[in-house]
């Protein structure tokens, strides 16, 4: 298929994931209007810069990638008014047939958490996106109803598992005392809780299916084996997902990915953000058009 035409919106969310990286490659491009990228931009630090921003950003980015993710909290900062114009976002890159995914870090329990699934993850909804990342530190098990809706509506959830700020080391690298993943840092546990609600899934479907629809983050700029993940090949033929922050400004490499996620790499969604909004509003095409060439060799 042509690199201009859109995303599947059809089948499961990794499916869509794995048309997305074989049309376009892995470049997913962060929707962060933080206020000093606004000043850079020459828009206000208002809920209408931060709608102009955005809508600027999927302009930029349709056709040329295949993955938006809005950090949702400079956004909310507006209030309503800044739902407002995230739903405008949102609403442009359905339209551009982007896949996007919401940064929320939601995480709660029972119908609380169920509540945050169908805000995000119901078709039609005026916040509907194709993922959200949550936080799962209150247990995975807690999420339960976010992973039956998302599976219900073809969507996708990431849960973060070794994230690269420095405040995350010592409970994600803490190690779980008792239970199925006694012996396993925190992280190494919610991966594989991950890995198993992946296996679950697909085989339940009886399809062909290798990407999972339940993924993970992961900091490209940590060492994953201090978080006692090892990244040697999974057992498994099923891919799970990873959405990887740190390229570009932070440091990473995409050419790197082999070495950083071993056995994880097929999975890698490459995000950036600073690094290509930094362009500017005249030159940001560009420089998503620059780095998806630079990325072109993390295709598929």
């Amino acid at each position: 298929m042509s690199p201009a035409e859109p995303v599947s919106t059809t089948g499961s969310f990794g499916e869509r994931l794995q048309g997305a990286f074989d049309r376009f490659g892995r470049l997913c491009v962060g929707i962060d209007p933080h206020s000093w990228l606004l000043s850079d931009w020459n828009l206000p630090d208002s809920a209408a810069g931060a709608e102009r921003f955005g809508r600027a950003v999927v302009a930029a980015s349709a056709g040329q990638v295949g993955i938006v993710k809005p950090q949702v909290a400079f956004y909310e900062r507006f209030g309503s008014a800044g739902y407002v114009a995230l739903e405008r976002v949102l609403a442009d890159a359905r339209e551009a047939g982007l896949l996007v995914i919401a940064d929320v870090k939601r995480g709660d329990l029972g119908t609380s958490v169920e509540a945050y699934g169908q805000a995000w993850l119901t078709p039609g909804s005026p916040l509907e996106a194709d993922a959200i990342t949550l936080n799962p530190y209150m247990g995975v098990g807690s999420l339960a109803s976010t992973v039956t809706w998302a599976a219900a509506h073809r969507k996708g959830l990431f849960l973060l598992s070794a994230t690269s700020n420095p405040e995350a080391a010592e409970l994600q690298q803490a190690v779980v005392a008792g239970g199925a993943d006694a012996g396993k840092t925190v992280a190494a546990s919610v991966l594989g809780q991950v890995a198993a609600l992946n296996a679950d899934a697909i085989h339940a479907q009886k399809a062909p299916v290798t990407f999972g629809s339940v993924g993970v983050v992961l900091g490209a700029t940590v060492s994953l084996s201090d978080f006692g993940i090892d990244i040697t090949a999974p057992a498994s033929a099923i891919v799970t997902p990873v959405l990887a922050p740190g390229f570009g400004h932070q440091g990473a490499n995409p050419t790197d990915l082999t070495s950083l996620f071993g056995g994880y790499a097929q999975g890698v969604i490459v995000s950036e953000s600073r690094s290509v909004l930094s362009a500017g509003p005249d030159r940001v095409a560009d420089e998503i058009a620059r780095r998806v060439t630079e990325n072109g060799a993390t295709r598929g």
